[in-house]
């Protein structure tokens, strides 16, 4: 049994209790939370630290298979040729690719992850995902402008899923983007995730998208021409918010990811699906666009908001704390509280984990994450702010 106690503890169950005692089994399952009301617990066997305690982070969007492509990606190039880059040089040896996505994977634990939503196109890190110490749920993701093809690509996809059944892995069926889906493929893809628990899709990460959908031009479409990817028949199945709104499954939780070029006339739109979570990777966005998420144009607009760290291809850690400490330079009137509950609470309720995760509350074990260098009068995240794993 462990005593545990901070200048603060952010529970996500209230506000923010000072010097309060957390207390844990030695499993770090959760066994009480003492509010002192501000006193110290001066009794003998708690460990006091100067900072502030948070639950484990939820890192809402990964792609760990990606993760030998660190360093590998030119920065700033826009989103037609990152992902131009990423198709020319993501095969490579097998062996490679599971040895990089282990060390990432034993990296997210180290910063603080303890629940990841990760986008897999392959069973490459299914026995990694199956020992590892954060817990797991999978996007098994299909993509294809072509569609001549589209069942082709759902048949390997449905392959993949195979093996995630075989193996015990959750996951569900999800569209890649709203650019790289032709009509007939997100219509053979409903098909498939009717119930779907959890749905994710990359959404509105560049200007380029809104052209290439309504006009089959900009640098995407050059960007598939270059790649010899652009069909004859092109077949994009309108706006934004017409794809989320009729084309995307309306069963269960949706999580748009990126939002970076988001507009408040979209957003609007595409809230009346309810069941929604807009997840910011600012660490992406800036290296692939040099942008950031309005974040503050959402929060207006009642969204709820995630938080995940893309790809080693497109960011140089895969850390939630970092992210957290972009959005805090970005929007310096964000408190450490809120920026906590997006990459905590938030994310275990979208991917429906809270019964788990995201709080610090008696029969929960969501891990215990202690940050130091934190601006305690202003409840800021700085700089040179750190993260520690305490269990």
């Amino acid at each position: 049994m462990r005593r545990i106690s901070a200048q603060y503890i952010i529970t996500n169950s209230g506000p923010p209790l000072k010097r309060a005692v957390i207390n844990t089994d030695d499993d770090g399952t959760i066994t009480g939370v003492e509010d002192n009301d501000g006193k110290p617990d001066e009794t003998r066997h708690v460990e006091f630290y100067n900072g502030v305690i948070i639950p484990g982070f939820v890192n809402c969007h990964c792609h760990l298979e990606l993760s030998h492509l660190k360093n590998m990606i030119r920065r700033d190039s826009g989103l037609g040729n990152f992902v131009e880059q990423v198709r020319s040089i993501r095969e490579i040896n097998t062996e490679m690719i599971i040895r990089s996505a282990r060390e990432a994977d034993d990296d997210m634990y180290r910063a603080g992850i303890a629940l990841c939503a990760d986008i897999c196109n392959t069973t490459d890190t299914f026995g990694i995902k199956q020992n590892s110490k954060i817990n797991y749920y999978n996007f098994l993701e299909v993509f294809g402008i072509d569609p001549a093809r589209a069942r082709r690509r759902l048949d390997e996809i449905l392959g993949v899923a195979e093996k995630a059944k075989e193996m015990g892995l959750p996951y569900s069926l999800v569209p890649h983007a709203t650019y790289s889906m032709s009509g007939e493929l997100l219509g053979l893809l409903r098909d498939h995730t009717e119930t779907n628990r959890i749905t994710s899709i990359h959404f509105m990460e560049s200007r380029d998208e809104s052209d290439f959908l309504s006009q089959h031009s900009g640098n995407l479409a050059s960007a598939y021409k270059r790649s010899g990817l652009l069909p004859e028949k092109i077949d994009t199945a309108g706006s934004h918010a017409r794809i989320v709104l009729e084309e995307v499954t309306p069963s269960g939780n949706l999580i748009l990811v990126h939002n970076t070029f988001a507009d408040r006339e979209t957003v609007q739109k595409v809230r009346k699906r309810g069941n929604t979570w807009w997840c910011l990777c600012p660490g992406s966005n800036k290296f692939i666009e040099n942008a950031v998420p309005p974040a503050d144009m959402l929060l207006e607009e009642g969204c709820r908001i995630v938080v995940g760290t893309d790809s080693l291809a497109s960011n140089t850690r895969l850390d939630i704390l970092s992210e957290l400490q972009l959005l805090q330079g970005a929007f310096p009137d964000l408190s450490i509280e809120e920026l906590v509950s997006w990459a905590t609470i938030n994310g275990a309720e979208a991917l429906g984990k809270d019964d788990e995760f995201g709080r610090l509350e008696k029969g929960k074990k969501p891990g215990l994450l202690l940050l130091e260098n934190v601006d305690l009068l202003n409840m800021k995240l700085l700089h040179d702010t750190t993260v520690t794993r305490l269990a």
